[in-house]
C-alpha cells in the first residue's frame, strides 16, 4: 500500500455540500466526480453532443503530479457516455475549477444531475522530459512499423 498523496482541495459556492471526492473501495485507482449543477437545474446531453460540466472544486496538486480525467466505464458501458478528451490532463499549476467535457455516443439523451458521479480522477507522477536530438536512433525488432503492426 502506498502513502496518499496529499492534495489541496478547495469547494466553490456551486459545489458546497457535494461529497469530497474520494477512492469508493481500497484497491481503486480513481476518486468519483461529481456534477456540480443546482438543486433544479438538469443538463441533457443528447447523442453525438457534448457537454462542458462543473465539479465545483479546485485543486493544488503537489509539483511533479497530474490528475487525469478518465471515464467511468458504468457510464460508458451503460449509456455510451464517455470523457471526451481521455484522459484529460489538470497540470500541477492550474487552479481553477476542475470540468468534465461527457460525449454521448448512446443512441438516448443522456441527463446529468446535481451529485451524479460523472467521471473520476486519478493523481500520478509526471515525468519531466529532455529531448535530445540524434542523426539516427537505436534499433528495435518493430522498427518504424506503426498502427496495427503487431496483429489485429
Amino acid at each position: 500500500m502506498t502513502l496518499p498523496i496529499a492534495v489541496s482541495f478547495r469547494w466553490l459556492p456551486h459545489g458546497e455540500g457535494l461529497a469530497i471526492p474520494r477512492q469508493q473501495t481500497a484497491g481503486a485507482a480513481g476518486v468519483d466526480l461529481p456534477a456540480a449543477l443546482s438543486a433544479d437545474e438538469v443538463i441533457e446531453i443528447a447523442p453525438g453532443r457534448m457537454a462542458m460540466l462543473p465539479t465545483g472544486f479546485a485543486i493544488a496538486l503537489p509539483e511533479g503530479f497530474e490528475a487525469q480525467i478518465r471515464p467511468r466505464s458504468g457510464l460508458a458501458a451503460k449509456h455510451g457516455v464517455t470523457v471526451l478528451n481521455a484522459p484529460g490532463t489538470v497540470d500541477a499549476d492550474y487552479r481553477g475549477e476542475v470540468k468534465v467535457m461527457l460525449i454521448n455516443h448512446g443512441q438516448l439523451p443522456f441527463a446529468v444531475r446535481r451529485g451524479d458521479r460523472i467521471a473520476q480522477m486519478v493523481v500520478a507522477p509526471v515525468s519531466r522530459v529532455a529531448f535530445v536530438q540524434q542523426e539516427t536512433l537505436d534499433d528495435t525488432e518493430r522498427g518504424d512499423k506503426g498502427h496495427g503492426s503487431t496483429g489485429r
